[in-house]
């Protein structure tokens, strides 16, 4: 079974340029081709934060003309870029299990599979939390299916990528939700978005990812004082591609460049000579 997740839109009103320069809009486009254009269709599509740039109904409205045309249901949490109130009205039509207001986590099953999705966002600040609430609700859906694989996602990262003006904005109380999934030996793996870039590490003892931006990524530097900047790298998504089978199954997650590039071109001729 396969999921995709996009993250890190940043979709502006029509005919608008994020950061002056950035065509966001673009990019999601070319986004959604790419995905119904694969053989293998995902289930569905998790979007972990930041649709919009400024949280406005003009942005929602343009975000949702945008992933129409996708042939897999979309999965969206917000981000510290989002408005959680205008997030939930605009998007639930084409995501009805959205709760209808305040905090917006919740959980799917799809063939076999939990998707857990917490709304780390804290209003007005560009880092995240999970607080008590939130933690005891991760908590009670994780019981509720105990030996069913899991997967949790959320926008902010739970841990730290070297990149220090990322790092101070990402998820607060880590801790405590690193406590509540390490009670939980059937969850797979957490995955995030909100700092551009593929990262891969381990969390609660299992795999841990942050997806790339299907526009621009943030600066790779490692450098603690180092300013915060974006750059236009190639765009690409995260494909997660889950197995069952003994215990929890395998969880396999593949960074897919998004674009249009020169192949697939074969190894051997066709009498199984090799080609060159």
């Amino acid at each position: 079974m396969l999921i995709a997740q996009l993250t890190d839109t940043h979709i502006r009103a029509k005919g608008q340029l994020a950061y002056g320069c950035v065509d966001t809009a673009g990019f999601l486009k070319a986004a959604v081709a790419h995905l119904n254009g694969m053989p293998h269709q995902p289930e569905a599509v998790l979007i972990t934060g930041d649709l919009a740039e400024t949280g406005t109904e003009e942005e929602y409205a343009h975000f949702c003309d945008l992933v129409a045309p996708l042939k897999a249901p979309i999965l969206p949490i917000p981000g510290n870029h989002d408005d959680r109130d205008t997030f939930a009205r605009m998007l639930r039509p084409m995501a009805p299990m959205l709760p209808k207001s305040g905090d917006l986590s919740y959980a799917v099953d799809i063939g076999g599979l939990r998707l857990l999705l917490i709304d780390s966002m804290v209003p007005g600040q560009a880092h995240g939390d999970i607080g008590d609430d939130r933690l005891a609700w991760l908590d009670r859906q994780l019981s509720v299916q105990p030996v069913m694989p899991a997967l949790v996602a959320l926008h902010h990262p739970p841990f730290d990528t070297g990149i220090a003006k990322m790092d101070a904005h990402s998820c607060r109380n880590a801790p405590a939700l690193e406590a509540v999934l390490l009670r939980h030996s059937h969850v797979l793996a957490t995955i995030c978005g909100h700092v551009h870039r593929t990262v891969l590490t381990t969390f609660a003892g299992k795999a841990a990812s942050i997806a790339p931006s299907p526009a621009h990524a943030i600066e790779l530097s490692l450098r603690p004082d180092a300013p915060l900047e974006f750059r236009l790298e190639p765009p690409g998504m995260h494909l997660h591609a889950w197995t069952p089978g003994a215990g929890s199954g395998r969880l396999i997650t593949h960074h897919v460049p998004i674009g249009t590039f020169s192949g697939p071109h074969p190894f051997f001729e066709p009498g199984g000579r090799p080609v060159g």
